[in-house]
């Protein structure tokens, strides 16, 4: 058993995911899945169950995360018991209030494990060496470098009528208690119709949106990411397709610190690799 395969381990069952677990390490997809066979045969037990989106822990996976993770970090505590104090790259990174909590550790994770940087976290709005953002806030001198792409869905109450339906729509939360957040896609979701929405809290961000829906004080539109996350709101689709693109934002006309740079080039190097589809579960859908 390698550290390495625990880490891989560690990745998938936090994506629940192949394709993004690898993505997140850096690897192949190949590189992950044979890691999650070994360690399977090891153990004597099945870790993941596949379907169509992914990947599902077994309790077996359940039990087996807090002692991979305890293993993680006490190696990781050990290599850098005896390094030598170094001098250290401040590099300041702008991070957009959004970012649901399981990416945002996925994307700092390569820069924190770095000794040669002080990693200093600011608004999206200020001054930093790049941004993880919306390409909708892409301003005119920067690069982009796309990390993921997701929808837009309601999040609801778990008692709310409306999570009888399978998919809402506009017409559906016409009169509906709404937390309002400080973003233009709810209104690009209410903007086609007529129909008048009713307020009853402006969310700053979306953990406090998620808190305000989980106690029942209305329903919020939020990024996909950030609803399936919270065990306390039931989420749905809506009708209105609102998406949007998340990745690295960084300016042109100004080097790159070394990390940063290092960093950008394996997020392209990854997204320049395409996914690569497993024989075996196109087997099990034939069948």
């Amino acid at each position: 058993m390698e550290i390495r395969e625990l880490r891989y381990f560690a990745a998938v069952y936090r994506e629940r995911n192949l394709t993004a677990a690898a993505r997140a390490c850096f690897v192949s997809q190949p590189s992950i899945s044979t890691a999650i066979t070994h360690l399977e045969a090891e153990l004597g037990t099945t870790l993941f169950i596949r379907h169509k989106k992914g990947v599902a822990p077994t309790a077996s996976a359940e039990q087996f995360h807090a002692l991979a993770r305890r293993i993680i970090d006490e190696a990781d505590a050990a290599r850098s018991l005896f390094r030598k104090p170094n001098t250290k790259t401040t590099v300041t990174l702008g991070l957009m209030r959004t970012l649901d909590v399981p990416r945002t550790i996925a994307l700092l994770k390569p820069l924190t494990a770095r000794t040669d940087i002080a990693l200093r976290l600011v608004g999206s709005d200020e001054r930093a060496d790049a941004r993880i953002i919306s390409k909708s806030m892409l301003r005119a001198d920067e690069h982009f470098v796309a990390l993921w792409s997701e929808r837009y869905v309601a999040a609801l109450p778990p008692s709310h009528p409306l999570t009888l339906k399978e998919k809402l729509r506009t017409a559906d939360l016409a009169g509906v208690p709404l937390i309002d957040r400080c973003h233009c896609e709810q209104s690009e979701f209410f903007g086609r119709t007529s129909q008048r929405r009713q307020t009853a809290a402006i969310a700053q961000s979306e953990d406090w949106a998620m808190a305000l829906v989980a106690a029942g004080v209305g329903i919020a539109i939020v990024p996909e990411g950030v609803a399936r996350g919270n065990p306390d709101v039931t989420v749905r689709e809506i009708e209105v397709k609102v998406r949007r693109e998340v990745g690295l934002a960084y300016r042109a006309s100004v080097p790159l610190a070394d990390a940063l740079k290092e960093f950008v080039g394996k997020l392209q190097k990854q997204r320049r690799k395409p996914d690569r589809i497993d024989p075996g579960r196109n087997k099990r859908r034939k069948s």
